[in-house]
């Protein structure tokens, strides 16, 4: 297992605040240009849309990983895996939501995360457009945004029924698993759609109560894992367990939120 020293912890700090850095300029000066082309990943119907934004950003934050931690694995969504000798995997989404990227919403990020064989233990979820950058692990839980460094903290308990949850596809994942959704949506307040990773980076700012979605891979999770678990949230999967992994995932402003909803997705699964 991993020892974390201050120093360490200030490195891999550092080294992920430096990917950031360098993934912006690269998505930010083909955002809302006409002339981006988009290829489509998906070789059975579907769409799954990839640019060179998502590329160019995660060569470039590849290119700050070998020359600050050449010896970390990797975990990209567009590169795949490199293997390393550290223990440590970072795990980089260079687009998360590159579907709004292209419609020119603001509500995709660049995730950024390092990981041991317990999950992730720092992460960032970066708005360049916005320039708002969520961190969370290490004893850190802040956004800084364009109104200054604010601490990240999430909502009290409530009760279901005042709760407020997004999710980013109405359709959800299969048939059964957008019945679960729906059993919890139908429960809450106020439901919003299409949100992305800003809809992790929401739950960690205090600002929504729940996210649900299923189908995710492990670069589309472990940062928000690392940054609302910093704020003081939950993430799981639908039976509760560990969710770095990705899958179906419910993430959660506290453990109270958490298991109204999760009891309500289990019931439905169930039926």
């Amino acid at each position: 297992m991993t020892v974390y020293s201050s120093d360490l912890q200030a490195e891999l700090i550092r080294t992920a605040h430096a990917m950031a850095d360098a993934a912006r300029p690269e998505t930010l000066r083909h955002f809302r240009q006409t002339a981006l082309v988009s290829d489509n990943k998906d070789g059975d119907g579907g769409f799954d849309p990839v640019t060179e934004a998502d590329r160019s950003a995660e060569r470039a934050m590849r290119a700050v990983l070998a020359e600050l931690r050449p010896d970390d694995a990797i975990l990209g969504e567009e590169y795949g895996t490199t293997t390393g000798t550290s223990g440590l995997t970072w795990v980089l989404d260079p687009i998360d939501g590159t579907r709004g990227f292209i419609s020119g919403t603001p509500t995709w990020g660049v995730l950024i995360s390092v990981a041991d064989a317990r999950g992730p233990q720092f992460g960032l979820i970066d708005q360049p457009y916005i320039g708002e950058r969520f961190a969370g692990g290490f004893g850190v839980a802040e956004v800084v945004g364009p109104h200054g460094t604010a601490p990240l903290k999430t909502r009290p308990e409530r009760d279901l029924s005042a709760a407020t949850v997004l999710t980013t596809f109405p359709e959800v994942g299969s048939e059964a698993e957008a019945r679960a959704f729906r059993a919890v949506a139908a429960q809450t307040r106020l439901v919003r759609y299409g949100m992305d990773c800003y809809a992790y980076a929401l739950v960690a700012a205090g600002q929504v109560d729940l996210v649900v979605e299923a189908g995710l891979n492990a670069y589309d999770i472990q940062s928000p894992i690392a940054v609302i678990t910093a704020a003081g949230g939950i993430v799981t999967d639908w039976q509760g367990g560990p969710a770095h992994d990705g899958g179906r995932v419910l993430a959660a402003a506290n453990p109270d939120i958490h298991a109204q909803a999760l009891a309500v997705l289990q019931a439905s699964l169930a039926a």
